[in-house]
């Protein structure tokens, strides 16, 4: 078997030795696909992710896949996307903030050629836009960070390829596009076998899809002490309280989150308590976290269940928006466990809540 180099281009750039890639937030929000609404093969179930034309999704590995790396590159889940003589799909999703002007930015993604492929691609990369990706004519090879192969395409014996780069901004770009972006996707398939013909397929799979900022030495980061763990009950001057220590199952609730009757959405009090979480989880990507919503008993059963879900649900999705990669789930419990009267207003305000758990820490 013959094997081809992989050749990285991105926008050029020098980097001293005083440079450092310093702990940093992933900007690609869900960028490993591990937190979805329900089971589907439709990528848009994982929040908050977009497809142009059909991009699958896997939450299990392939019960028919027995390559030596078979299944996602890290946790469960990950993308597919198909390449065809007139055909290619993309993936895009809006950045957790805009990218800074002059800032560089660190990328890297996963990608896997699937077994039942005849053909492989020679470029597979990422672009970066203010408004996100509509035609070719905003794939602009400045604002990219691509791979080429020309020799032979994307192979790599069927495991797992790690795509990286540097990106230097231009300042703004909000959006982020997985895709190939050739002009032509006839001209960048190749065939895997000479001897079988047909029509060329390439497919790939994606997985654990990352942007850092790259900070120097010499810059000025400023440093937030968070954690280790949330109180259930006190907020002093708008700052949290802080317990030193928490248990896996143990449950706590954040008394800024609250909901108007009848409603779902998250009112703006809601934010820097939300935010402060995000910020631990980020920095605690081992904790996963389950969020239970939960209803007053005015109504009926069946619409406080529904309710109570979507409570969950628009947590753990400004969660995911603000960056957070942390196993997640949300489930609605109605109005089954209320935790003050529901006689009084007081009362049902209380029991109109989000609750976390603790699944592991």
């Amino acid at each position: 078997m013959r094997l081809f180099a992989v050749v990285l281009l991105f926008t050029s750039v020098h980097l001293s030795a005083q440079v450092s890639l310093l702990p940093s937030k992933n900007l690609v929000p869900n960028g490993s696909f591990e937190n979805y609404r329900k089971k589907s093969t439709d990528i848009r179930r994982a929040t908050p992710w977009r497809s142009i034309e059909s991009v699958d999704y896997y939450q299990a590995p392939l019960k028919n896949d027995t390559t030596a790396e078979r299944g996602a590159a890290d946790g469960e889940c990950y993308a597919g996307f198909r390449f065809r003589k007139k055909y290619k799909e993309f993936a895009q999703v809006r950045l957790v903030e805009p990218l800074k002007r002059g800032a560089l930015y660190h990328f890297s993604m996963q990608v896997r050629l699937a077994f039942w492929s005849n053909a492989c691609i020679r470029s597979f990369g990422v672009l970066f836009t203010k408004g996100g990706y509509r035609s070719q004519g905003d794939a602009i090879k400045s604002n990219m960070v691509d791979t080429v192969c020309e020799a032979g395409g994307l192979l790599n014996n069927y495991r797992w390829i790690t795509i990286s780069g540097t990106y230097k901004a231009d300042g703004g770009e909000k959006f982020l596009t997985i895709g190939n972006f050739a002009p032509k996707i006839k001209k960048e398939l190749v065939r895997i076998d000479i001897t079988h013909f047909g029509a060329r397929e390439a497919f790939y799979f994606v997985d654990n899809i990352q942007l850092e900022r790259i900070h120097l030495k010499e810059e000025e980061v400023e440093v937030v002490i968070i954690g280790p763990i949330f109180q259930t009950q006190s907020i002093q001057d708008s700052v949290l309280v802080y317990k030193s220590e928490v248990l896996p199952g143990e449950k706590f609730t954040l008394p800024s989150i609250v909901f108007q009757s009848g409603r779902y959405y998250l009112l703006p009090e809601s934010y820097p308590v939300l935010n402060q979480l995000a910020a631990y989880l980020i920095k605690h990507p081992d904790a996963s976290l389950k969020i239970n919503g939960h209803s007053d008993n005015a109504g009926l059963p069946y619409k406080n269940q529904k309710m109570s879900e979507l409570r969950a649900r628009e947590v753990f999705e400004y969660l995911i928006h603000k960056g957070v990669q942390n196993k997640m789930y949300f489930k609605g419990f109605g109005s089954l466990f209320p935790i003050a009267d529901n006689t009084t207003e007081e009362g049902r305000i209380r029991n109109r809540r989000v609750e976390f758990e603790i699944i592991q820490n």
